[in-house]
């Protein structure tokens, strides 16, 4: 009787737990996001760029909006004014008249529903990658690969990289962000390890030259999205305001980043 007992209470909270819990989000005001990363890879022209413009759209929803009808312009301090152009409703929006110049300051002006949105930034420069090593035993279980990508810091100069750590087979992306503070003018390298990499993939790791700002940014958010993280203590989440601002109403501030990167991309066969 005691086991029958059991199991009907068993039953009971199995079928209880099946029970579908309405969840009620508060529901945000609707703002712009500005995805503006000007990238000039190493021995390209670099005139072909684009700027995704969206709208932010409540948690549960699979489709993200696209901001449609807005005007986009980049101008240098060389008084070039490079137009942007939307292909279609998408929300994209390209030129294929771009001038990369290292040190030029750029500005985005992004007119959308009667309001200017306005961003600066210069090109920063970035060291190329040398030469990557591979480490097979990685990770605490020893059951990772990892990879260093080496590139030499110029020295005396404040530098700030981004590195991107792209898997095209599985279409993932790992991103690291790091400072000179402690490796200046000396011969560094980006980490990244991964327990699903084997033999015969292709990794593209690719450089960008960051400005201070970006990377305190970009360091924030890194740290926000950690898959590691778990603290039951730690802070959690706010909203991380970028470079772009609304100098028609300050309070309808728009979420993204405006970045003007130099690039170098090393294609990497993993032995």
């Amino acid at each position: 009787m005691k086991k029958l007992a059991f199991l009907i209470i068993i039953s009971i909270l199995t079928m209880s737990c099946e029970d579908v819990i309405q969840v009620d989000l508060e529901t945000a005001e609707t703002r712009l996001v500005i995805d503006a990363s000007l990238n000039w890879q190493k021995g390209t022209t670099g005139n072909v760029q684009q700027i995704k413009l969206s709208l932010t759209a409540p948690f549960f929803d699979e489709v993200i909006p696209p901001a449609t009808g807005a005007i986009v312009t980049v101008t240098d301090t060389n008084n070039n004014t490079f137009n942007f152009t939307e292909e279609g409703n998408t929300g994209l929006y390209r030129t294929n008249t771009f001038i990369p110049v290292i040190g030029t300051k750029y500005t985005l002006t992004i007119v959308y529903k009667n309001e200017v949105f306005t961003a600066t930034e210069t090109l920063i420069p970035v060291t190329p990658i040398e030469f990557v090593e591979q480490k097979n035993d990685g990770g605490f279980a020893g059951d990772e690969t990892e990879i260093k990508a080496f590139y030499t810091d110029p020295k005396d100069i404040e530098n700030y990289y981004l590195f991107e750590f792209r898997k095209p087979v599985t279409n993932t992306i790992n991103l690291e962000v790091y400072d000179d503070e402690f490796t200046d003018g000396n011969r560094i390298f980006a980490f990244y390890s991964d327990d699903e990499l084997i033999s015969g993939d292709q990794l593209e790791i690719i450089s960008y030259g960051i400005s201070s700002s970006t990377y305190s940014y970009l360091n924030i958010l890194l740290q926000q999205t950690d898959d590691e993280s778990g603290d039951p203590f730690e802070t959690q989440p706010a909203t991380v305001r970028g470079n772009c601002i609304n100098t028609t109403n300050a309070n309808n501030y728009p979420l993204g980043y405006f970045r003007v990167s130099e690039t170098s991309i090393f294609s990497y066969l993993v032995e």
